[in-house]
C-alpha cells in the first residue's frame, strides 16, 4: 500500500488514471478495514458459533476479494493500454 500510492502518481499518465490506481488501492485499504472492524466485533460479541457470525465473516471475506480482483484488473489494464 504504501508503494502504491507514489507508483500510481508515477505511473499514470492522466488524472484519470492516477485517480483510478490510488483509488482502488485504497479502496481496497477502506474494504479491508472494514473486514477487520466487522471480524473483530463479531469475535467480542459472539464467544459461541453461530451460524449469521460465520456468514458476516464470510460475506466480509469476499467484499476483500472483490476490492482485490478491482485492483487486480485496474491496474493492469491501465499500465497496458
Amino acid at each position: 500500500m504504501v508503494l502504491a500510492i507514489p507508483l500510481g502518481i508515477g505511473l499514470g499518465d492522466t488524472a484519470i488514471e492516477i485517480i483510478l490506481l490510488i483509488g482502488s488501492v485504497l479502496l481496497l485499504l477502506v474494504v479491508e478495514l472494514l473486514n477487520s472492524a466487522v471480524e473483530a466485533t463479531v469475535d467480542r460479541f459472539g464467544g459461541e458459533i453461530h451460524e449469521l457470525s460465520g456468514r458476516a465473516k464470510d460475506m466480509c471475506s469476499a467484499a476483500v476479494l472483490v476490492a482485490s480482483v478491482l485492483v487486480a484488473m485496474v491496474w493492469p489494464l491501465i499500465l497496458v493500454y
